[in-house]
């Protein structure tokens, strides 16, 4: 039996593994679900909800072995900012989070998995940052025990003076035991007792014995989750839509660079595709029970991982975990004060912010450092939306400078000397000494929309010089369609100019390119030719003629 073949038996130590990682990974889970369920404004229940209905389908369909999957902080930032911004109640609030795994399942299903990791890493960074500094803002009020208001980060910044003002002093104590504990908290006992757990626990209890003033979370539903089939208007169906794309590409976005982080831990390698459609069932079952939207959480993954996960059963286990909790304990989250689920998002949104780069922004290039910076201040003071949208633009602006210059460099333009150019074995004399009457413009490599302008302008000068000018194709390997109209507008030129052209070294894509959109239509046969002696030979009859 092959070792291959060994790896795939899933035997007893296997299922320890899957069992130990899934009950750890639902401990670490549990209080950050309910956070960002009160976070939300759908309440505690929810984000379990949705903890329980991502992880355990997309641990089931999805593409990446022992990644764990729940309500993540971008996510849920990102649904509070868009409920807001349409004024939903709960059903058109759920129709988001459905059309949003829809559209997860239909990226993986089209096969564009795997394009959504080409997403640039400052604009992830300076969204990531953004939606950190974000979530930091929103759960300053509750920390201090003022209720949250409607609205994004600036709204909370206007009611901080007033909630300074009126502190509740049991709140904040809870806030910053659930602080100090999160920190603090030793390695060594982190194996025993996950520090969000810990400081879950000891939050709740300070709460309930001491600090009982501190605002509560309330009532929490227990069973199973009740089925959301009503459907909302075909008005904001039409409106649900773009959010929903933003909140499914936000989601797939996370959960691959989850996936890669997994692969680096457990060496093996996941279906991008696959994990798309495995997410988008998840997040439509938590919007029909009335749960959050979800991701692959990169620390419950971590934890699940180091604990001995190393199956989708890890990710199954964990969530069952998980409902045997909603079923039978949820008592005891009702006594839970805010400010403590505060203090965990807090350090959540600290963990989110890049602080690698952030510490290296005086080091990273110009470019780079305006695309961060755009993507984060968008993000945190507009919104989400608009700063994913405009980071992706100015980072593709910022690589198609970086393509200009690329790309010009293996251009070559330079004229044919006629005695070098013509001379052979039988005839030495090949022309006049200092005339240059061939130029010839080399194109290797790949061209695209990024160098046709600049291209166009430093070459159309060099066009007007000469009375013949050879396209050299043959170490070319890609022409967009932007790149190849380029070539039909400096053959124009040439034609404006009586200037002759020969076209030599057609071959694969770039001939298919030039074909397809017409640019060679009034170019003779004669002209276009194969090699360099075919070249030099139709130079030689376009200037008798």
């Amino acid at each position: 039996m092959t070792n291959r073949r060994r790896q795939k038996i899933y035997d007893l130590q296997r299922f320890r593994g899957d069992l130990s990682g899934g009950f750890t990974s639902a401990v670490v889970t549990l209080p950050v679900a309910l956070a960002l369920g009160v976070a939300s404004g759908l309440g505690a229940a929810a984000g379990l909800y949705g903890a329980i209905a991502v992880g355990f389908f997309a641990a089931l369909f999805g593409g990446t072995r022992a990644q764990l999957s729940a309500p993540t902080g971008p996510t849920t930032v990102a649904l509070a900012v868009i409920l807001a911004s349409l004024s939903a109640n709960l059903t058109e609030a759920l129709t988001v989070i459905v059309l949003a795994g829809l559209l997860q399942v239909l990226m993986g299903v089209s096969g564009i998995g795997r394009f959504v990791a080409y997403t640039p890493y400052v604009v992830v960074s300076g969204f990531m940052s953004g939606v950190g500094i974000i979530m930091i803002l929103i759960q300053v009020l509750p920390f201090f025990g003022a209720p949250a208001v409607p609205g994004g980060p600036l709204d909370a910044i206007r009611a901080l003076p007033e909630a300074v003002a009126n502190i509740n002093a049991s709140a904040f104590a809870a806030g910053v035991l659930t602080l100090a504990l999160l920190s603090l908290w030793p390695r060594r006992l982190a194996r025993v007792m996950p520090a969000p757990l810990a400081a879950l626990v000891a939050g709740t209890l300070a709460g309930v014995l001491w600090l009982s003033e501190a605002p509560v979370v309330g009532v929490v539903p227990a069973g199973l989750p009740d089925l959301h089939l009503e459907l909302p208007s075909a008005g904001f169906l039409a409106r649900a839509l773009q959010p929903a794309i933003i909140l499914a590409l936000l989601g797939a976005v996370h959960s691959l660079l989850t996936s890669l982080v997994a692969d680096s831990l457990t060496g093996g390698r996941h279906d991008p595709n696959r994990e798309l459609v495995g997410q988008g069932i998840g997040n439509v079952a938590s919007g029909l029970i009335g749960g959050l939207p979800g991701a692959g959480t990169t620390i419950g993954t971590a934890v699940n991982i180091r604990a001995g996960g190393r199956t989708r059963a890890s990710g199954a286990f964990s969530a069952t975990v998980l409902l045997m909790f909603l079923l039978g304990l949820g008592q005891f989250v009702e006594p839970i004060p805010r400010a403590v689920l505060a203090g965990l998002l807090i350090k959540v949104g600290w963990d989110i912010i890049d602080w690698h780069l952030l510490a290296r922004l005086h080091r990273i290039r110009r470019e780079h450092l305006v695309v961060m910076m755009i993507t984060l201040g968008l993000t945190v003071l507009v919104d989400l939306v608009t700063g994913i949208a405009i980071g992706l633009i100015a980072a593709a602006l910022a690589h198609a400078r970086q393509l200009e210059r690329l790309e010009m460099d293996s251009v070559v333009s330079v004229p044919l000397l006629d005695q070098a150019f013509f001379s052979n074995r039988q005839d030495e004399s090949g022309g006049d000494v200092h005339l240059a009457r061939v130029g010839l413009l080399a194109l290797r490599g790949s061209f695209t929309v990024a160098s046709s302008n600049r291209l166009a302008r430093a070459i159309s000068t060099d066009i007007k010089d000469h009375e013949v000018v050879i396209f050299d194709f043959s170490r070319a390997t890609y022409l967009d369609d932007s790149a190849a109209m380029l070539i039909k507008k400096l053959m124009d030129i040439a034609r404006g100019e009586r200037t002759e052209f020969v076209v030599m070294g057609l071959s694969g894509s770039v001939a298919e390119t030039l074909q397809a959109l017409a640019v060679l239509r009034q170019v003779p046969e004669r002209q276009i030719v194969a090699t360099l002696d075919e070249a030099r030979q139709a130079a030689k009859d376009l200037l008798g003629g």
